[in-house]
């Protein structure tokens, strides 16, 4: 019977002579441009003038393109309708040994929870202090793991050091001998040269010596003017050639010696800075130790 309202209703929306009231049309986005027919309408024929109006409102909406929703209204409203109240239940009497059973159960309750939180306030403090005790434990394994790590690292690093030095102190002590050496054979170069200039100025000395007696008795013949001039002439040739050659020698050793000056300069140059490096090696070494007692007095203060 409802679905065939709900159909003859909708029937009679669509159509030009509905009897619902209160029905508006659908009123669609784009509305289509609306045709005149001029064909002559057929009315239909009236019942009666009593007509019973349905109390049923179907509303029209388009939701979406092409798509249309109803609503189907049945009836109107009912006026405020009395809701029905519960029966209220007779109070009991309560005696006052009930009472006090009840507020001593309360209580008891109360001890209860109260113990129960108590004991859960001492469960969650030992977890508390284990965990505590746990991570001193493990920050204290740590400290020590990493103060035996850095101990091992100083040891390690002292040992190398201490090697280095002693091997640059080597190495000074071989470079300082071969200094000693070089100057002890530049002296003893320096002796021999001089021992053979003088051998050598001897030698030329007796040869002039010997050439002048030649001369002188190879000229006692001729005029002791002559012999006197080429004498003489002899002696400034033998003096000036001698003199040349003692100059140049005096050159070369001059030369020489400063050759050996400017190189035993750089050689003591050179183990000053060693001896720098190592004093300050031997600074970093105490300063380090410093640290390390400040550091270890900290650590058994704290």
């Amino acid at each position: 019977m409802l679905i065939g309202l709900v159909r003859d209703s909708v029937m009679q929306c669509f159509c030009h002579t509905c009897r619902a009231p209160g029905i508006l049309p659908a009123v669609s986005r784009r509305s289509a441009p609306i045709k005149k027919n001029n064909k002559i309408r057929s009315k239909q024929p009236r019942l009666s003038k009593k007509v019973k109006f349905i109390t049923t409102e179907i509303r029209c909406q388009e939701k979406s393109r092409g798509g249309l929703s109803y609503e189907v209204i049945l009836a109107e409203p009912a006026p405020n309708v009395a809701v029905p109240k519960r029966p209220v239940t007779p109070g009991k009497n309560v005696s006052v040994e009930e009472i006090e059973q009840k507020l001593k159960a309360a209580e008891e309750r109360r001890i209860s929870l109260e113990a129960k939180k108590m004991a859960d306030i001492s469960t969650k403090l030992a977890k508390v202090e284990e965990a505590t005790r746990k991570k001193d434990e493990i920050t204290n394994e740590f400290i020590t793991q990493t103060k035996e790590q850095l101990e091992s690292k100083m040891e390690l690093h002292v040992e190398k050091r201490e090697a280095i030095i002693s091997d640059m102190k080597e190495k000074l002590k071989i470079h300082a001998q071969d200094i000693e050496k070089t100057r002890e054979t530049l002296e003893q170069q320096k002796a021999n040269e001089q021992k053979a200039i003088e051998e050598k100025l001897k030698i030329a000395q007796s040869l002039r010596d010997e050439n002048i007696k030649k001369m002188l008795d190879r000229l006692k013949e001729h005029n002791t003017i002559k012999i006197a001039e080429i004498k003489s002439q002899n002696d400034q040739l033998e003096c000036q050639k001698l003199e040349e050659k003692a100059r140049i020698y005096e050159n070369k050793l001059f030369a020489a010696e400063q050759k050996r000056e400017k190189e035993l300069q750089k050689k003591i140059e050179k183990v000053q800075k060693l001896e720098r490096r190592a004093e300050l090696v031997r600074q970093n070494k105490a300063q380090a130790q410093d640290l390390d007692g400040q550091q270890s007095a900290i650590a058994s203060s704290g």
